[in-house]
Formats: structure tokens, sequence, C-alpha cells
């Protein structure tokens, strides 16, 4: 069988594809688990700086495997146990990305569809192909999207959150970005390339900088404006306390490049 996930790392960004074109990449226990054990791999590998989530086929996710999930109804349980399992599991998942210390690029092209579109909405960026489309569309079989609406109402308007989740209906592209679902729109030829320009643009800033700022940036989020700048206060601390953002603050006065370590 082929890889679920695939890796390709090079000048410090790790590539991650979703591999099951077939079912459209659906999130199955399997390529839940793929992707968890991979993303725990990265996290703790200090050669990586930006990681890019991209994905084989006609569509970048189309939500969890339906197919799979119905098998389960012939349970003893009638499907109960393991569609909870299910879900717990790709919660974690979704989880691990904004809490991975290195950013999160998507790289979506054709649908990403309801856990798809949460994969979408849990990464740091995305950076979509012209014709690409966005929805939450479980609500259209009777199931309401709502786990997927965790990461939605966390990266975009509530109301049109609520639109799409109560509609069924896909957006494209161009509302995506409206709404800040997505970074940047380009042809379908350019999207690999721009997006690894994007991922290698952040992986030469400082990695211990990086990290800093990507745990701030979360924790911040969660907090009031008075709690926020006393914890962003304190990472600013810490990070201009690193031999090397003493390196690069010097080397900015005195212009020449940094050397880092």
């Amino acid at each position: 069988m082929p890889e679920l996930v695939t890796r390709h790392d090079q000048d410090h960004v790790a590539r991650l594809v979703l591999n099951s074109p077939a079912n459209y990449n659906a999130l199955s226990f399997e390529m839940i688990e793929t992707l968890s054990s991979t993303l725990r791999a990265i996290a703790s590998d200090d050669t990586v700086r930006a990681v890019i989530l991209a994905a084989n086929g006609k569509a970048f996710c189309a939500g969890h495997d339906l197919r799979q999930m119905q098998s389960a109804r012939s349970d003893v349980d009638g499907g109960r146990a393991s569609f909870q399992r299910l879900f717990d599991e790709c919660a974690k998942m979704m989880q691990q990305i904004p809490a991975l210390p290195q950013p999160v690029i998507a790289e979506v092209q054709g649908i990403a569809t309801a856990a798809g579109c949460q994969l979408v909405a849990s990464c740091d960026m995305a950076i979509a192909a012209e014709g690409t489309r966005f929805g939450v569309n479980g609500v259209n079989i009777g199931l309401f999207c709502s786990t997927p609406m965790v990461a939605l109402t966390r990266a975009i308007p509530a109301k049109a959150a609520f639109e799409m989740l109560t509609t069924g209906e896909f957006i494209q592209a161009d509302r995506a970005r409206e709404l800040g679902l997505i970074n940047r729109i380009v042809p379908a030829d350019q999207l690999v390339e721009t997006t690894m320009e994007l991922a290698r643009t952040v992986a030469a800033k400082l990695p211990a900088a990086v990290r800093l700022g990507k745990r701030a940036f979360y924790d911040q989020l969660r907090k009031g404006l008075a709690d926020a700048y006393t914890q962003t206060g304190q990472t600013m601390c810490e990070n201009i306390m690193l031999p090397d953002t003493d390196e690069g603050i010097s080397a900015f006065l005195e212009k020449r490049p940094p050397s880092w370590t």
C-alpha cells in the first residue's frame, strides 16, 4: 500500500503530502494516525523550520471517510464508541498543528470540505489554487459539522461561519480569502512554487524567535487585553535575551547580514 502521508524535506522545510487521492484524501482513522505521528516527529526535529501540508489528487481533503464511518454501525453499540474515538483522535490531531513549534502552511487545491476545511482552518497560513472551494457541508447529509466549527470560528467571523455551517454551501477561494480562511490565491500551476517560497521565507528567520512567537501568538489570543500584553512582554524579554537576537540587532545597526548560530 502507498504511504498515506509522504514527507520531503528541503531547505529546512518539511513538505507533507496527503496521499490517498482515490478517496479524496479522506481523514480515515489510518490517515489521522499517520498524519498525527508525522507531526509528532516534526515537533522534535530542530532541522525543520517550516511545514507545508499539501495533498495529491483533485481534492485537498473531503473530510472524514464516510464509508468507514458507516461500517461501524454494525458494532454492538451501533458505532457510538467508534465515532467518539474518531472525533476525539481527529480533534487531537487538529490541535497538534497550532501547537507545533514550526509554522504550518496549507497548500490547497480542488475542495476542502467538512474536516478538510477544518484542517485548512487549523493551519497557521494557507495558499489556495484558483478555483478551490471550501465548505462545511455535513448539514446536507444530516450531520452538523460541530468539530470543524471549532477551527472555523477561530479563523473567520462568526456570522460567516454560521452561514456556511447551516447552509452547507461552498464558498469560492476569493470569498475564503476575504474572510481570512486563506492568505493568497494563485494559479494552479504556481501553487507548489508559491507555497514553497513562503515556507522558505519563514524558514530563513531565526528559528528560536519564530518558535517563541508562534507559541505566544496562540496563547495571547485566549487572554484578555491586559493579560495578553503581560504575557507577550515576557515573551519579548525571553526573545531579546537570546544571543542570536543580540547578534541580529547588532548586525542591523552595523548594516550587515546576521551571523546566527
